[in-house]
């Protein structure tokens, strides 16, 4: 298991690096100069050339993107161009409220998902499985941004039971644990989960099923296990399929989603991507683009870990 954990860990790293290369050059084939951003409107030849000097932008590419991974690796993601602050301190604190985010709206869907797609793959072609396969479809057919501007004016603005926007009192971006604050995260929750819902519910129906029509559960059934048995065995074929799709979930929940997070103004990766490509401020779009990246390898690399851990094939092949 050592082995296998030391290998991943060693391909991981030409695509860390392969990562890092295009999160460079993406915002830098984009027409526009950045410094527009910071720059008065008649502001000098001279000033415009000290500011590129003082970003970086007047060297060679191969240069910037040296220096620049290099600053990375030390924990120097540059100055956000239209705040002057630093840019992982702006990129840490807006990750840190999508984590939150996509921590509950993955414990939302993942239940509901995998409860729906087990009953679906137990009961094939009942009505439970038509009811699950309908709710899974509607899942991952409805646009997310409607649905949460539909929930936004159910429950906020008819029925007044949740707040609509932001992630806390008087538009705080301070998360804490209390009602005050959980309040303005179930709406954005419930919208970001149905997605993974749907998707982890088709996935667990399908898998549940194929893995009830194989020779060897009958043999478990004929040799006089409960079904409670059956269904332990049933789980554990199924797992590390359905871990390596919940697992791209949390990634892509974990990248932030610039709709859901501008429709209910949570202050997160999705709002500071949101920004920093309006207010083109490419060293907030780099550091942003990086930081998301590496979460959402990171996490392959965990799904890959528990799957080897859960099924010892994966170590074999």
């Amino acid at each position: 298991m050592l082995v296998y954990i030391a290998r991943r860990i060693v391909y991981v790293i030409p695509i860390v690096l392969s990562v890092a290369l295009v999160c460079f050059l993406l915002v830098h084939i984009t027409p526009g100069d950045p410094l527009v951003a910071v720059l008065p409107a008649d502001a000098s030849q001279e000033l415009a050339a000290q500011l590129r000097a003082a970003y970086g932008f007047d060297r060679p590419l191969p240069v910037q993107f040296g220096l620049w991974l290099w600053k990375a690796l030390h924990g120097d993601l540059g100055t956000s161009i239209a705040t002057g602050r630093p840019v992982l301190t702006e990129v840490l604190r807006a990750v840190g409220n999508t984590v939150t985010l996509a921590i509950a709206a993955a414990i939302i869907g993942f239940s509901l998902g995998l409860m729906f797609g087990l009953l679906a793959g137990y009961f094939r072609d009942s009505w439970i499985d038509k009811v699950s396969t309908s709710i899974a479809i509607t899942g991952v057919s409805v646009p997310h941004y409607w649905l949460g501007m539909v929930l936004v004016i159910i429950f906020s603005v008819q029925l007044n039971w949740l707040p609509a926007v932001g992630a806390g009192p008087g538009g705080s971006g301070q998360w804490g644990w209390d009602w005050a604050h959980l309040k303005y995260l179930v709406l954005p929750a419930i919208t970001t989960s149905v997605i993974p819902m749907g998707i982890v519910t088709r996935t667990v129906r399908s898998l549940t099923g194929d893995i009830l029509s194989q020779d060897f559960v009958e043999a478990l059934r004929a040799k006089g296990l409960r079904e409670t048995q059956v269904f332990r065995h049933v789980l554990k074929n199924a797992a590390p399929t359905a871990l390596a799709v919940m697992g791209l979930q949390l990634g892509y929940m974990l990248g932030g989603s610039i709709l859901i997070e501008t429709v209910f103004s949570w202050p997160g990766s999705g709002l500071l991507l949101n920004s920093a490509i309006f207010q083109r401020d490419l060293p907030l779009l780099q550091g942003t683009i990086l930081v998301l990246a590496l979460f959402f390898v990171f996490l392959n690399l965990v799904v890959d870990i528990a799957q080897a851990a859960i099924d010892p094939r994966i170590k074999r092949a």
